[in-house]
């Protein structure tokens, strides 16, 4: 499917005609330059490798400074690829006019905020143990018993314990686009976005 690279600005909120507040997030949708045509008969099948950011030279590597180089473009931060039905040429810049317009529905997939070790209550939402009552007051927020006694005498996979929690890659389904401002590369969507502000995230048509 089609879409571009991106950068989440942040969120804000839409006011519609009869006064609903709507909240949403702003994304800087490219520009993306083609810096790879692949094809079936070279790579086994096609699609479009976009490049979205600037990048220092002495931090790409001469391989990839060799395919910037032949696309015409300068070293990009971000490729990724994406399934165009319509015909692009290395080195074209693909820009979010003609390419989202209002009322579609995309898929933004963006990397969660990474929370570090985290317990149950965070982490699944568990409600704790019991009260701090009856010579029990330091195990509020414990998973409780995680599994049987003799039988089956193991803990089950899957258990939900504490562990590392966020820093995953999210993908958020059917986001409406409810405005499109092609002078800024912008598209605002319907609600939220995984991810920090400044980070980088995939919008798929």
């Amino acid at each position: 499917m089609p879409g571009l690279i991106g950068r989440k600005i942040g969120m804000t909120s839409v006011f519609s005609a009869d006064g609903k507040n709507t909240p949403c997030t702003v994304i800087e949708a490219g520009p993306c330059v083609v810096t790879q045509v692949k094809t079936v008969e070279k790579d086994g099948y096609e699609a479009l490798q976009l490049g979205f950011g600037e990048a220092k030279e002495k931090r790409t590597s001469a391989p990839m400074m060799g395919v910037f180089k032949k696309a015409g473009t300068t070293p990009k931060q971000h490729l990724a690829e994406f399934k165009f039905d319509e015909e692009h040429n290395l080195g074209e810049t693909i820009t979010v006019d003609g390419l989202f317009a209002e009322n579609d529905f995309v898929d933004v997939v963006g990397t969660s905020k990474g929370k570090g070790f985290q317990g149950v209550v965070k982490r699944h939402g568990f409600g704790g143990v019991g009260q701090a009552t009856h010579g029990q007051d330091d195990r509020l927020r414990k998973p409780g018993s995680i599994g049987a006694c003799s039988y089956p005498a193991k803990v089950f996979k899957g258990m939900r314990m504490g562990g590392h929690m966020g820093n995953e890659r999210v993908t958020t389904q059917n986001l409406k686009v409810l405005k499109v401002i092609p002078e800024q590369n912008l598209i605002i969507v319907k609600g939220s976005v995984a991810g920090y502000n400044g980070s980088t995230v995939l919008i798929k048509k």
